[in-house]
């Protein structure tokens, strides 16, 4: 079994476990609209043979107070969205999940916004702006896997697809 440590914004401990593979969980949470591929994700990583150790940073908070007013002046939102930010910079790879149900309008910015990084995109076939993902990984050169939204669900091949990549393509970082 892979090392794997999950660090959550609400983690109490924020340590990297150190000289490991740090991956950032971008895309799709929509809370109540996305099934938690997040955890699928780093389920399949730790139970994977691997000689690496990983530090998953997971945006998807194991508490969240839908109360919140996504505004700047609110400490705990700004706290999230900071966090966010710091991880996607920090990190060694970025994998991002579009799940076709929803809009993902924050993961879209983040595409944006992280272009230049090691990014690998996966998308439903029936996300709203499927095509402009599409031509944004294109024109940046970032990897991007269609893969059909019947498959939801039965997100298994992506995540070995992800981690596949990352380890025949992305190392060492």
């Amino acid at each position: 079994m892979a090392l794997v440590k999950t660090i959550y914004p609400d983690s109490e401990d924020q340590t990297p476990i150190p000289n490991s593979i740090s991956i950032f969980l971008a895309g799709t949470i929509e809370m109540g609209k996305s099934e938690d591929w997040q955890t699928k994700t780093v389920n399949l990583i730790q139970n994977k043979e691997l000689n690496t150790a990983f530090t998953i940073y997971n945006p998807r908070r194991l508490k969240w107070d839908s109360t919140w007013v996504q505004s700047p002046k609110n400490p705990a939102f700004r706290y999230q969205v900071e966090w966010e930010l710091e991880k996607l910079e920090q990190c060694n790879g970025i994998f991002m999940f579009l799940d076709g149900a929803t809009k993902s309008p924050i993961s879209m910015l983040e595409l944006g916004l992280f272009k230049d990084r090691d990014l690998f995109v996966c998308v439903e076939d029936d996300f709203w702006r499927l095509g402009n993902i599409q031509i944004v990984c294109e024109r940046y050169d970032i990897e991007c896997r269609v893969i059909p939204a019947k498959a939801k669900g039965q997100y298994g091949e992506f995540e070995l697809a992800v981690l596949d990549y990352m380890l025949q393509y992305k190392l060492p970082f």
